[in-house]
């Protein structure tokens, strides 16, 4: 099933260039409605992050669900999962998140979230597309889709935040850093750690358009890093721009990320009783990541990088717990889709808990020196094809002589093809990255 538009995460791309225009998102908010409303029913809801695109395409797909009668609730700047929560809270056929993600501000892209807020089947998707190649047309005045703000959005999606640990729990006495990429959580982030009792410095909350995950947030948390030791602060979280990851940071300043996150999560669980199924990660999870949970009796499987695939995979695991090393984990007994805060929050949980530092809960997973270096480049590569690459990689297995592993894949999401070589000793680990990335960026 080839898909013209739509991605692994949605459609996703630079602003101005097509399918990234308006012209496109009118249409596409058309094509959605007429799908959606026809199987579905009759209520979308759209949110988005800061970037200053998010108006414009707000717009266009409002006005372009408006044409095929299909009512729309508008959010307003919403972190992606609590779009998700809402879509099933506010019983509307579809939510449409405007995001991209990690990305910056020039780019920007477009979700969907089913009734259920889990992502569209490959069939709906594949029906939206058929209808964007048909011509536009518009349905009688009377039927026309009406549109209207929901007003208390981020309280209803603090509450739910709040409600995924225990009632009786209480953060008094944390200090906390909460660093929000000046994107889609800068609102309510700060909130549900301050009303769950902590003592909150929140940074990245100041968004203007332009300057969503710049020098900020999950994906740069050096900045999180410094404040957290200026403050002497207990914790240090950092959120991406769109809310569905996290890195978090120990009260040394060290990271901790999504893999060692994973585990906390998992042990945390298992000790309390309260572990279902194993634990899926990817292709791209610390080898250490593995051997922990293993040396607990904790099943682990791997599944392709992309939270679609993660999904899936705990799925047909029946797993409730997964995610990736970017931070974007998946507690399904709690949520359908990655969420940053609520993922801090089982972090949390685990701490308080245990009465340990996150330091010290880290401390059970040893990571592998792991290195991954993105190389740009231009349009689709095939790499398994490329013989070069393909004698590069077997070299560098070969040195590594069973002690660590090799891995090449294009980026679902950015023009990148990423590099990464682990294994036990380090040096040799940057060796062969740094030797393989200037093959790939010599063949590419």
């Amino acid at each position: 099933m080839n898909k013209k538009y739509f991605g692994t995460d949605g459609i996703r791309g630079r602003v101005g260039e097509y399918p990234v225009t308006a012209e496109f998102m009118l249409k596409l908010g058309w094509a959605a409605g007429r799908v959606l409303k026809s199987n579905h029913g009759d209520r979308v809801i759209i949110g988005k992050d800061t970037r200053i695109s998010g108006y414009m395409f707000e717009s266009a797909l409002e006005a372009g669900l408006s044409a095929a009668g299909v009512d729309i609730r508008l959010l307003g700047p919403m972190p992606t999962p609590a779009i998700a929560y809402l879509t099933r809270t506010l019983h509307a056929c579809a939510g449409i998140v405007i995001s991209a993600s990690h990305n910056a501000y020039a780019d920007n892209g477009i979700k969907f979230f089913s009734s259920a807020g889990t992502k569209l089947p490959d069939e709906v998707e594949l029906g939206i597309e058929a209808e964007i190649d048909r011509d536009m047309s518009t349905v009688e005045s009377n039927r026309l889709g009406k549109a209207e703000r929901v007003s208390d959005a981020a309280g209803r999606y603090i509450e739910f935040c709040k409600s995924t640990i225990p009632l009786s729990m209480s953060l008094k006495g944390l200090k906390i850093v909460v660093d929000c990429a000046n994107g889609a959580t800068y609102q309510v982030a700060p909130c549900v750690f301050d009303e769950l009792g902590a003592d909150v410095i929140a940074i990245g909350v100041e968004p203007d358009g332009l300057n969503i995950n710049r020098s900020c947030g999950s994906t740069q948390p050096q900045l999180l890093q410094k404040v957290v030791r200026e403050h002497e602060a207990d914790i240090g979280i950092a959120l991406d721009g769109d809310g569905d990851r996290v890195i978090m940071v120990d009260h040394k300043g060290e990271l901790v990320d999504g893999d060692e996150l994973l585990f906390i999560i998992a042990h945390s669980r298992l000790q309390e009783g309260r572990l279902q199924g194993g634990v899926v990660g990817t292709l791209m999870s610390n080898l250490g990541l593995e051997h922990a949970l293993r040396f607990n009796k904790i099943d682990f499987v791997r599944a392709n990088v992309g939270d679609r695939y993660v999904l899936e995979m705990m799925q047909q695991t029946n797993s409730m717990l997964g995610g990736e090393s970017s931070g974007h984990i998946i507690c399904l007994d709690r949520t359908t889709t990655g969420d940053g805060i609520v993922s801090a929050l089982q972090v949390l949980a685990a701490q308080v808990h245990s009465g340990k530092t996150l330091h010290e809960l880290k401390g059970g997973m040893m990571k592998y020196p792991q290195l991954m270096i993105n190389v740009p480049v231009n349009g689709n590569v095939e790499l398994h094809s490329t013989s070069t690459v393909q004698d590069a990689v077997k070299s560098a297995e070969q040195r590594l002589a069973g002690r660590g592993r090799v891995l090449l894949r294009a980026s679902g999401t950015e023009p990148l093809v990423r590099v990464m070589v682990e294994g036990e000793d380090e040096q040799q680990v940057i060796a062969e990255a740094n030797e393989l990335a200037s093959v790939v960026a010599a063949a590419v």
